[in-house]
């Protein structure tokens, strides 16, 4: 198989590492970066984060494609909802959640003899409001894709060059981002985002969604030529979406738009 020169640069440069841990987070990014390093000839263990703000497709991705690549994998407890800073859900969350996984792969990484930390970065995160950046840079860890001069669609192309089918996946932040800014975080809420999400990915058919719960009201959001399925089903996911314990739903009539809760800091 022949490879795009980006991807070939991207292998050169993983070829200078002896042995890496990856966090894994089992969207896009980190797998193709793992999917990378096992063609690299790094030493490479993969670590997943398994609390309750890991999405469950995620984490079932995750393990599926360790397995399928042939890389160690671990799941760990990677500890941010046991820190007061990060459930309080400041704008600077994700800096804290990222803070506790680095740390704990900073440890793994030097008890067992790993040279390098490396997580799934592209050029495009660095464009968003991204707090967990600074965790990174902090506990050294480097990010080869964004090191490489890969975007998200970047990404995406040399992922179906090499055949995977997770090319086409959606992107998946962690379930805290679904919380308005100062909306405490609690494992309840983040059981009952997840479960509202795939309630109406299964009805709908729909891949790309987010249910962003506002204060104990959910707000909903598809891609906009979805959004005509969603209001001809309105009666039955707010029935539902009551029954998970959401106090009212809205539908927002703008459309999924990545990032929406970034776009004031601090607000909701």
């Amino acid at each position: 198989m022949s490879l795009k020169p980006d991807t070939s640069k991207l292998l050169d440069y993983l070829k200078g590492f002896d042995s890496a841990v990856l966090a894994l987070s089992g969207g896009l990014d980190s797998v193709f970066l793992m999917k990378a390093l096992s063609m690299s000839g790094a030493k490479t263990l993969a670590v997943t984060g398994g609390t309750a703000t890991t999405p469950p497709r995620d984490l079932r991705d995750a393990i599926r494609y360790a397995e399928e690549f042939g890389v160690e994998h671990r799941v760990i407890d990677s500890g941010e909802t046991a820190r007061v800073d990060f459930l309080a859900n400041t704008p600077d969350r994700c800096y804290h959640c990222k803070d506790s996984l680095f740390s704990r792969l900073a440890v793994i990484a030097r008890d067992e003899g790993y040279a390098k930390v490396l997580d799934g970065g592209n050029l495009d995160d660095l464009d968003d409001h991204r707090p967990g950046r600074k965790a990174a840079r902090e506990h050294g860890v480097l990010s080869p894709l964004a090191e490489c001069g890969f975007t998200k669609e970047d990404i995406r192309n040399a992922a179906r060059g090499l055949g995977l089918e997770i090319a086409d996946k959606p992107a998946s932040p962690c379930l805290s981002s679904r919380f308005a800014y100062g909306v405490g975080i609690t494992p309840e809420g983040l059981m009952r985002v997840s479960r509202a999400e795939d309630y109406i990915r299964d009805l709908l058919g729909v891949d790309e969604l987010r249910v962003r719960d506002l204060g104990g009201r959910a707000s909903i959001e598809v891609p906009y030529g979805r959004l005509p399925g969603l209001y001809a089903n309105r009666a039955q996911i707010v029935e539902r979406l009551k029954l998970l314990g959401f106090g009212a739903v809205e539908i927002d009539p703008e459309g999924f738009s990545s990032g929406k809760m970034n776009r004031v800091p601090g607000s909701g």
